[in-house]
């Protein structure tokens, strides 16, 4: 049964101008995983920001928002052996759909040079 669902789309120059003018940015947004993975792509800021903008689709679905505490690094966007988009919660978020029984997260990510939108399911 579907439980929710969260769509976002973001300008890849936002993401690259917070980047450049807050060291700190990635760690407070993104988990060391996160960071490993973009920073071995070509087109870095594109991969940040479909998994900044998987996070909010994230939170959309869940109908939450930023509330109870939740933190961007709950929420880790990583992919599997094939390269295929997947969702991990950690921290309050895993906590958060624990308590509404979520069971099954889908997400797809999609980026042209300029811009990335996500879409998010989740299922109880």
């Amino acid at each position: 049964m579907i439980y929710g669902i969260g769509t976002d789309i973001f300008e890849v120059s936002r993401l690259k101008a917070v980047m450049e003018q807050d060291k700190g940015f990635l760690s407070d947004i993104f988990t060391e995983g996160e960071i490993a993975y973009c920073k071995k792509m070509n087109y870095k800021e594109q991969h940040f920001a479909a998994r900044y903008s998987a996070k909010e689709a994230f939170l959309k679905a869940l109908g939450t928002g930023w509330r109870f505490g939740i933190k961007f690094t709950d929420i880790e966007i990583g992919n599997d052996e094939l390269g295929k988009p997947n969702i991990q919660l950690h921290g309050i978020a895993y906590e958060q759909a624990k308590k509404e029984g979520i069971s099954v997260i889908h997400v797809t990510l999609s980026h042209t040079k300029t811009m990335v939108t996500s879409f998010v399911i989740l299922e109880k």
